[in-house]
């Protein structure tokens, strides 16, 4: 399992051609959080990662979306790689936005999945994450609110599994970096394309997000998906791989 600059990561598709496809999961996550249809996109090198203390990485988390920004940079620099579609799912989207103002040489695109340029967190979440008595029954609600009611629940099951995984400071320190996240008024500046995806069903970051960046954004584009909440990779899979192959598609002819 390689490991660059203390962060665990997995590849596919090295040596091909396309702009690299570089994934950063969501407060509580690890690289399996996305599905091997969008880690596995044929054309172009995909990197996904785990975040400081999530998965295999080691460490602590971060309490700051710059802290995590600033070590995704780090690791991006060591690998050498090329500038890259820089694509995140929730909190992962607001270090993608802040790794492109940041160091914006080093994003040739943007892929933002149930996002926003600032990320509220509910109280009762922040609270309940930071304590081990309240902590599963944080998960479990997060996890309630984080589905379609359609969707499997063996899905919504092994999804809280592996959120009760992560250590309760880490994952408190994550919604605290998110509730600190607030871009808004930086938007302007990021010019390159994005392509901003939400589940029409989204109760963490409402479509309503989405549509903020897709309208702030120079280049941006939206697109909602059916059926899906805030874990719309997880839940259409095949749509969500779909409009990245499409949009990184452009990109590279662009």
């Amino acid at each position: 399992m390689p490991h660059t600059k203390g962060l665990h990561y997995r590849v596919h598709g090295e040596g091909e051609n396309g702009t690299p496809l570089v994934l950063v999961h969501g407060a509580g996550g690890n690289l399996w959080h996305w599905p091997p249809q969008i880690r596995h996109l044929e054309g172009r090198p995909v990197y996904a990662l785990d975040l400081p203390g999530h998965g295999d990485s080691p460490g602590g988390g971060k309490d700051s979306i710059a802290g995590y920004a600033q070590a995704v940079i780090g690791w991006m620099e060591a690998l050498g790689l090329p500038p890259v579609c820089l694509t995140g799912h929730s909190m992962g989207s607001a270090i993608a936005l802040q790794v492109a103002l940041t160091a914006p040489k080093r994003v040739r695109s943007l892929g933002l999945v149930g996002s926003g340029a600032h990320l509220p967190v509910s109280p009762r979440i922040l609270e309940g994450a930071a304590s081990p008595e309240t902590f599963p029954a944080t998960v479990q609600f997060i996890t309630k609110w984080s589905f379609h009611l359609e969707t499997d629940p063996a899905l919504k099951s092994l999804a809280q599994e592996r959120m009760m995984q992560v250590p309760p400071s880490v994952l408190h320190n994550d919604f605290l970096a998110c509730s600190r996240f607030d871009l808004r008024s930086e938007l302007r500046r990021l010019t390159m394309p994005a392509l901003v995806v939400c589940g029409e069903a989204d109760k963490m970051t409402p479509p309503e997000f989405s549509r903020f960046l897709a309208e702030n954004l120079p280049q941006a584009a939206l697109r909602l998906i059916p059926r899906a909440g805030h874990m719309v990779m997880l839940e259409q899979p095949e749509a969500v791989a779909g409009a990245l192959c499409s949009f990184l598609a452009e990109v590279d002819e662009g």
